[in-house]
């Protein structure tokens, strides 16, 4: 494939999934001006040559992912494939159903039950946060708006964590965190830009959106989400681990992370136990590729959030990434990649150590694709090349 198409895809996926504790660092991709053409369905069945070679390989001895598993559907026809081990002791087959920790995919839940109450007339988008979550926001930030924090625009700086080193995290891998305590951490900061005009992808939008969940329904996060998401849609394969579960409960592919050793030679640590109360409404869901393909299809079709209120997650701010200074490309919940033949796809990537995933489709629905790839340095700041081929393979001719 083209350079011009790797990196456009590259710079898409960064987000989310090469991300720091709460900050992902990243050159957004391009939104096209009014007069690009936007391509017409995608009319070719999936390449299934493509696709098997994007996973080819995969086991302990592979430099990037030790497993993946990959589901492509549409209008235009359906691929399924897995690759690697489960876990690299045994040697063991990669379990194709196998459950696995689907990082920032939560926030395109998340911003999906928000949505939802605003349908009902529950929340107001344009209405400031602090109309919802009294003293919350001090008011030195001005107006914060839900929207602001659904499309990342809000200004509210991230929490303080462990560091960016896997090390540091590693260490603190079981620490327990109150969501709460890093609301309050984060907005004792001066804010890094006046509401609504940049955008800056921070874990912490979604921290708060999911303790307004909580003041709205009077439930916790995670039973707003089962009762308004995951049981209508029979997703039971999808779970959060909550605040003090480490494991991935069912059926999974180990996740591991290498570590160079002084030899030049490397140690692959298996990091599939982990506490993630850090990331929360953020970050935290556990699914399978089955249940993410059910969510994306209902998502796009308009069951899961009423249309005239689904047209936010299609919809970016006309702002600048406060990073980059590139054209935003994040909406609420979901980002926006422009391929250069002019399909435009839309999805979100996740990455927890041990495990990069993402779904993405195009708005009709004519390709669809989830994955996940255990890839063994999967909060790097270079996109994880077994991920890039699957979406390359996927997406393109």
């Amino acid at each position: 494939m083209n350079a011009k198409l790797r990196t456009l895809i590259a710079a898409a996926l960064v987000i989310g999934i090469a991300s720091g504790p709460a900050v992902a660092h990243a050159s957004s991709v391009p939104a096209p001006a009014a007069s690009e053409r936007i391509a017409p369905l995608v009319s070719t069945p999936p390449n299934a040559a493509a696709l098997e070679a994007a996973i080819a390989g995969l086991g302990p001895r592979h430099m990037d992912a030790t497993a993946a598993l990959v589901r492509v559907g549409g209008t235009a026809g359906c691929w399924q494939g897995s690759a690697g081990v489960a876990d690299i002791r045994t040697g063991r087959a990669a379990v194709e159903q196998g459950r696995f920790r689907a990082g920032s995919v939560t926030k395109a839940f998340t911003a999906a039950v928000v949505l939802q109450l605003a349908a009902e007339g529950r929340v107001d988008l344009d209405g400031p946060v602090r109309r919802h979550l009294p003293g919350t926001v001090p008011d030195r930030y001005g107006a914060v708006t839900v929207r602001q924090l659904l499309n990342h625009t809000s200004g509210i700086p991230a929490a303080d964590g462990p560091g960016d080193s896997f090390e540091a995290q590693w260490e603190r891998r079981f620490d327990v965190t109150d969501p709460r305590a890093q609301v309050a951490n984060a907005v004792a900061k001066e804010r890094e830009f006046a509401p609504g005009s940049a955008q800056h992808y921070l874990n912490i939008n979604y921290t708060v959106l999911g303790v307004l969940i909580e003041k709205v329904t009077g439930m916790r996060y995670e039973d707003a989400v089962g009762a308004r998401i995951l049981g209508p849609l029979g997703l039971h394969r999808t779970s959060f681990p909550g605040r003090t579960e480490t494991r991935i409960r069912g059926p999974h592919n180990r996740g591991y992370q290498a570590i160079p050793k002084g030899d030049g030679s490397r140690e692959l640590r298996d990091v599939t136990e982990w506490n993630s109360s850090d990331r929360w409404a953020a970050g935290d869901i556990i699914s399978t590729t089955a249940d993410l393909e059910r969510f994306t299809v209902a998502l796009f079709s308009g069951r899961v959030v009423p249309r005239d209120r689904l047209e936010e997650m299609f919809t970016v701010p006309h702002v600048k990434d406060f990073a980059s200074g590139e054209p935003a490309v994040m909406t609420a919940g979901l980002s926006r990649t422009v391929l250069p033949d002019g399909t435009v796809a839309w999805g979100k990537t996740g990455g927890r150590h041990g495990y990069n995933t993402a779904i993405g489709a195009t708005r009709d629905l004519s390709r669809t694709l989830v994955y996940s790839v255990n890839a063994t340095d999967a909060k790097g700041q270079d996109v994880n090349p077994v991920a890039l081929g699957v979406i390359m393979a996927a997406f393109t001719k």
